[in-house]
């Protein structure tokens, strides 16, 4: 069964920030690319739903989060397997401190 990714209000936030974050610091191509890998390396996903590792720092919610890495970014998801969803739930950037994984949003 194939599944469907879809991404937050919150990570496509996270991926604006990082757009704007690599267009000030580097060039609006390298911002681009970056963008492009991070968007494109959940399909791995659409066939093996539960090919990320678990991640350890949310065991403690209700729902249980599994990430893939992709550059300096941990792309943090759900699955809802009823229907047949990925859902990205937030693009962290692993050079940050750990524990601000934890935020509401």
């Amino acid at each position: 069964m194939k599944y469907t990714v879809i991404w937050s209000d919150f990570s496509e936030k996270q991926l604006d920030e990082i757009f704007e974050y690599y267009c000030d610091e580097v060039n609006k191509r390298t911002a681009k690319k970056i963008v492009k890998q991070i968007l494109a390396e959940p399909k791995i996903l659409e066939n093996n739903p539960f090919l990320g590792q678990i991640e350890n720092s949310l065991t403690h919610r209700k729902i249980s989060y599994r990430y893939l890495i992709c550059n300096n970014y941990k792309i943090i998801y759900s699955v809802d397997e009823n229907e047949s969803l990925i859902k990205i739930a937030d693009v962290f950037n692993t050079l940050q401190d750990p524990i601000k994984i934890n935020r509401n949003e």
